[in-house]
């Protein structure tokens, strides 16, 4: 298999378990490690303790987790066992590579408990500590986060496929009661909370994260997959910030139906460029923002009118279409028939002669990945496959279904991480442009909006839209 082959690497079975108090980012970071880890093609999941325990208690007020509460006391340390459980089965019988236990793990003598747990599973384990004494930081995971938690929001709000509609989000209870009973509920954990320490705990693998990435201790960090984690959260922060992404505006390429080249903008894909930084200023309001583009033309031509600072990235390029490029794909199907079904058979691997496979462009962006994650708010004017890989990133959405995604021409894309998901808002530019979406068995461009079929295809355009039609 290209790219990436961890497992031939580490056979080593590795499970992160998540330390430290409410309100840290430990959710966050969780599904982050996840999402990075699974984007790489390594096999990874998350179990969050606190989803186990609302399958007894879906909204407790912050009297549920003090200790001197038996009753509830005893319903934690079952969700704890649950999550222990259905993870370790999934290591037995999922090929699971790397699992994330996201809980507290206040006390060492319940950290130790958890290691002689996973040691007798030959499941190698790594504790992840968020440490963080910044009231501001607190406080703005309190408002930021939880009042997005199941914790405090009426069930029928939630939302599938890693998204939030804003507009869905309906608090069972007011912010203040919200901030005042998770700031007791903190209060309760601090009683018995241990924080890792590199003497009493020099015998375990873990991280220890002080106010997000302001210091980092790391001890016995002994596998290459370990590192490849401690690399990846050593680039981390949990502040609130947004990334917007937009294909390129209309080229002249893309009139013609031709893949890959380096053409011009067409006259709409000019509009476009003029209309994107109304699109912006009314998608990002006034903050400050960097705007990446790639090295080819078309994505310059785009961001020209943006006054913003630019940085132009070669991973940013789009996908090589080796021999093809510049070919339509009728073109293909002609003089590569075997190579075009290949292509739809297994689109995420299948590698162009001479060129790439979106699992190439996966390997290349990591170090956009990388710097994303340490940046906050960015604006990224690229191509159709590039966009496809930073948004499966994203969304998590699988391999196979990401070569497959929509991401139409003139449209700016909000994307708002957060720690339950990811909240998705569509701006269209209302100028009009070719579909250079290919369906699957055909050589011919468009899209048929009436299949709903194909759900990575339709992933944006079921996501909560905020039309702007370009005439204010």
């Amino acid at each position: 298999m290209p790219g990436y082959s961890i497992s031939q690497v580490d056979t080593m079975k590795l499970c992160v378990v998540m330390v430290g108090l409410p309100a840290r980012g430990k959710s966050l970071i969780a599904r982050k490690i996840v999402r990075y880890l699974s984007w790489l093609s390594i096999t990874a999941k998350s179990f969050n303790v606190g989803e186990y325990r609302r399958g007894y208690q879906s909204h407790p007020t912050a009297e549920f987790f003090d200790d001197e509460n038996l009753e509830s006391l005893k319903i934690r340390k079952q969700a704890l066992k649950l999550a222990l459980d259905d993870l370790i089965d999934w290591f037995n019988n999922s090929n699971g590579m790397v699992g994330v236990l996201d809980g507290t793990s206040m006390t060492r003598e319940k950290r130790e408990s958890i290691y002689n747990i996973l040691k007798t599973n030959q499941i190698q384990p790594l504790f992840l500590e968020s440490f963080c004494n910044d009231q501001e930081t607190i406080m703005h995971n309190i408002l930021d986060v939880k009042m997005t938690s199941p914790d405090y929001i009426n069930d029928e709000s939630k939302s599938d496929d890693n998204k939030i509609d804003s507009e869905m989000k309906i608090n069972i209870k007011d912010p203040e009661f919200i901030i005042n009973d998770f700031l007791k509920r903190i209060s309760y954990f601090e009683k018995s909370y241990e924080p890792l320490d590199q003497q009493k705990d020099s015998d375990k693998s873990f991280i220890k994260l002080i106010n997000v990435a302001q210091q980092i201790i790391i001890n016995r960090i002994e596998t290459y997959l370990q590192s490849r984690i401690v690399y990846f959260v050593m680039n981390l922060h949990i502040k609130p910030r947004t990334i917007w992404l937009s294909r390129h505006g209309e080229s002249m390429y893309n009139l013609e139906g031709k893949i890959g080249g380096d053409a011009g903008l067409s006259p709409r894909g000019l509009k476009y460029a003029e209309k994107l930084p109304e699109l912006v200023r009314q998608s990002a309001g006034y903050r400050d923002l960097t705007v990446w583009i790639s090295t080819l033309k078309r994505t310059a031509e785009t961001s020209q009118h943006l006054p913003y600072k630019k940085l132009q990235w070669k991973a940013l390029d789009e996908l090589d279409a080796g021999v093809c490029d510049g070919m339509t794909y009728e073109e293909i199907e002609n003089k590569f028939p075997e190579d075009f079904k290949a292509r739809d058979d297994n689109k995420y691997e299948y590698r162009y002669r001479g060129g790439e496979s979106y699992r190439d462009v996966v390997i290349r962006l990591e170090p956009i990945i990388m710097e994303l994650e340490r940046q906050e708010n960015i604006l990224i004017v690229t191509h159709q496959a590039v966009l496809r890989c930073i948004y499966a990133y994203f969304m998590n959405v699988p391999q196979e279904e990401s070569p497959w995604m929509s991401i139409p021409l003139h449209t700016l894309i909000k994307l708002e991480p957060k720690a339950y998901g990811t909240t998705v808002t569509r701006i269209k530019a209302n100028i009009p442009a070719v579909s250079t979406y290919k369906e699957k068995g055909t050589s011919q461009l468009g899209e048929d909006l009436t299949d709903t079929s194909n759900k990575s295809k339709n992933i944006i355009i079921s996501a909560k839209e905020e039309l702007f039609n370009g005439t204010r």
